[in-house]
């Protein structure tokens, strides 16, 4: 009996054989698309017809029915990897629909082409996308070659085409050899690319080993600030008196992972420490990382900076912070936020927001009264949890 192509694995992956649907790990977000939200005549035609096909066939059948399409939808091949620019309508106008043939992960500057979709698209246009992605990547490796050489081939392609970009020195080689071609992105990091190219994704799912994605336009490109795939994340946080700090640990999650925080929080539930149940945006290295503390170690230069402190308020990002209840985050940014947070001083961690919320507003209405008295209560009460009951970073 000849093996699937995708092997399949219930709890982590579910692969399938080619030419039937293929979910990557974690990929709960809008694999159901609703042809009743999408407000483009063109975009609903093409799925409604050929959804599951197979992108040659997809692209092959809007060629053949291009003449039934409105001006305002187009279907953008892209000659070259460098990204060309899209060209204007010829009325002046802009589209509202752009489906691009060309797969993401062979195009040089991904950022500088999806920030150029935006910019061609009216608001509320729709950019369809499709890509191959390292989960389809990594099974077609461990299908092609024998076991044990399949792991090595699949090593030295994980090191060239997703350690050597994302490093200083190592990624201007990569570059001058590949020319950008058939880079090797994860699901996560090409959510957070459109997502921070001003993307709202309303339906994403993996069929016939290809990655695909909808995305509308719903604001303009984000400019400020550079994303960064450094080992050292820059993290933007609340702060005392609702200042907002930059928060440095070490990496954990993919890149572009925190351009997609709203769109895990539609998703996925949280979990007990207040942070999303199972969060697919943590790599295999970050999962250790957290379990250990050790991605925490960072933020003593907030505590040198006089940002934060040893006990405290986890620093929460903007988006969470908004989740409190206005008394909360009235209270909350009375004091610093800390390394260690007083969830972990409680004898039972708080299961729900409400519980969390319950935990800091003890913590803080305690701190305001009585400083080192409380920090040095709790200091003790956190370590014996972490030695006796080893809870961890999440």
């Amino acid at each position: 009996m000849r093996r699937p192509l995708f092997p399949l694995d219930p709890i982590k992956e579910k692969f399938y054989y080619p030419g039937r649907h293929f979910v990557e790990q974690g990929s709960e977000g809008c694999n159901e698309l609703d042809l009743d939200t999408i407000d483009d005549a063109d975009v609903r035609k093409v799925f409604e017809n050929v959804e599951t096909l197979p992108i040659k066939q997809v692209f092959r059948w809007f060629l053949d029915h291009k003449d039934e399409f409105a001006p305002s939808t187009l279907l953008w091949s892209m000659k070259h990897n460098g990204g060309d620019p899209i060209p204007p309508r010829e009325d002046g106008g802009l589209y509202h629909a752009i489906f691009v043939q060309r797969p993401l992960h062979t195009i040089y500057e991904l950022d500088v082409f999806l920030a150029n979709a935006n910019r061609n698209l009216d608001n509320g246009g729709y950019l369809v996308c499709n890509c191959r992605t390292s989960a389809v990547k990594k099974a077609v490796i461990y299908r092609r070659y024998p076991k044990g050489i399949n792991r090595i081939y699949y090593g030295v392609h994980y090191i060239w085409h997703r350690v050597f970009p994302k490093i200083k020195g190592l990624k201007e080689i990569y570059f001058a050899v590949t020319k950008g071609r058939n880079r090797t992105f994860h699901r996560v990091e090409i959510l957070g690319r459109m997502y921070h190219a001003g993307f709202s994704v309303v339906y994403e799912n993996t069929a016939h080993g290809e990655f695909r994605v909808v995305a509308k336009k719903v604001k303009e490109p984000i400019t400020e600030g550079i994303p960064s795939s450094s080992p050292i994340a820059k993290l933007r946080r609340v702060g005392k008196g609702g200042k907002i700090i930059t928060v440095y640990k070490f990496r954990t999650m993919y890149s572009y992972s925190e351009y997609i925080q709203e769109y895990v929080y539609q998703h996925r539930r949280l979990d007990k420490t207040g942070k999303f149940y199972h969060d697919y945006r943590v790599n295999a290295i970050g999962a250790f990382l957290r379990k250990t503390w050790l991605d925490e170690l960072p933020m003593v230069v907030n505590m040198l900076k006089g940002e934060m402190k040893l006990v405290g308020v986890r620093p929460l990002s903007q988006q969470f912070f908004n989740l409190y209840t206005p008394e909360m985050q009235e209270l909350r940014i009375k004091t610093k936020p800390g390394l260690l947070p007083p969830l972990y001083y409680e004898k039972e961690q708080p299961e729900t927001l409400e519980g969390i919320q319950e935990s800091e507003r003890r913590y803080i209405e305690s701190y305001l009264k009585h400083p080192f008295v409380t920090d040095w209560k709790y200091f003790w009460g956190i370590v014996g949890n972490i030695l006796l009951k080893r809870k961890h970073s999440h």
